[in-house]
């Protein structure tokens, strides 16, 4: 008899069928249908395939009796409540390392296409408007990037940066000997210095709002915020305020408070670019993250530690 999986986010038909080789596998991709699953088949569930921003309740894990293993599909787990899971004695993996180069991509996407203002230029060039009545788009070549959070994203985010002969700054727990990028003690200091604040931060109460009105007053008029990490790490209000008033230049973002909804307070704003929490999505770096994490509850299930544990 197969092990019974609860899948809590979306996957593809082929990447279910993946899984059924190995579990029966419980489809419940919304909260509503977690919430019948858990009530109707908690006590069979050994294993749950969640995401961070979805997560694991510390309510939802009490009631699955038999749980064993839980599996965030990517590197983020800031939803799943670890600690009264390993109080419980089971065992928490992620995804770590299957869509860094993903997430580095889209970010510099996202950054360029920002600070270059392309999706406007897109616009405006279908409406017939010419370059010689628009403005100039600034460079994105030697500005100063500040990275709010230099792990392994980050630091991918650095070496892509390197490429377009930016000076590159950032602001992180400790100091890392590992580069030679500058440290800022403080996430103020780096948007005091930064032209582009990428934000690559764990989610998770300990960075709610990182960003706010006044780190946003420090990056200044001619600065640019991107944000692949999570949507809580900038205060929404006050970067719809900056925006307005001309405090900062722009912003680009694939994360946001609202998601999934788009976030209301930008939506008219054509110095905002918006895109749906794909950072990550790639099929070959989805493609990754489900083998990863058939791996880890391989290993698991055999008695033996996963590959990338919490």
């Amino acid at each position: 008899m197969k092990p019974v999986l609860l899948a809590l986010m979306f996957l593809s038909e082929d990447h279910r069928a993946q899984m059924a080789q190995s579990f029966e596998v419980i489809y419940a991709p919304d909260a509503a249908q977690a919430a019948a699953a858990i009530e109707e088949h908690g006590p069979r569930i050994s294993v749950v395939l969640t995401i961070g921003s979805t997560g694991l309740s510390a309510a939802q894990i009490d009631a699955l009796s038999n749980i064993t293993l839980i599996c965030a599909l990517g590197a983020g787990y800031e939803n799943i409540a670890v600690a009264h899971a390993k109080a419980r004695g089971i065992v928490v993996a992620n995804g770590a390392g299957t869509n860094d180069d993903c997430v580095a991509d889209h970010a510099f996407g996202l950054l360029i296409a920002t600070v270059r203002g392309i999706p406007r230029l897109d616009t405006l060039t279908r409406q017939g408007v010419w370059r010689t009545a628009l403005p100039l788009p600034p460079n994105v070549s030697h500005k100063r990037l500040g990275i709010v959070g230099l792990g392994t994203i980050g630091k991918k985010i650095a070496q892509r940066a390197l490429g377009f002969e930016m000076e590159v700054g950032y602001h992180n727990r400790s100091v890392r000997s590992d580069v030679a990028h500058r440290y800022f003690p403080d996430v103020m200091a780096l948007a005091e210095w930064a032209d582009v604040l990428v934000i690559a931060t764990p989610g998770g109460a300990g960075t709610q709002h990182l960003v706010n009105a006044q780190v946003l007053q420090a990056l200044g008029p001619s600065g640019y915020v991107v944000n692949i990490a999570r949507g809580s790490v900038i205060d929404t209000a006050a970067l719809a305020q900056a925006l307005r008033a001309g405090t900062i230049a722009g912003a680009g973002l694939d994360v946001y408070e609202s998601e999934p909804a788009p976030p209301a307070e930008l939506l008219d704003l054509g110095n905002v670019v918006l895109t749906p929490h794909v950072a990550g999505w790639s099929p070959e770096a989805v493609q990754a993250s489900v083998d990863r994490f058939l791996e880890n509850a391989r290993r698991h299930l055999a008695g033996e530690a996963p590959v990338s544990p919490v």
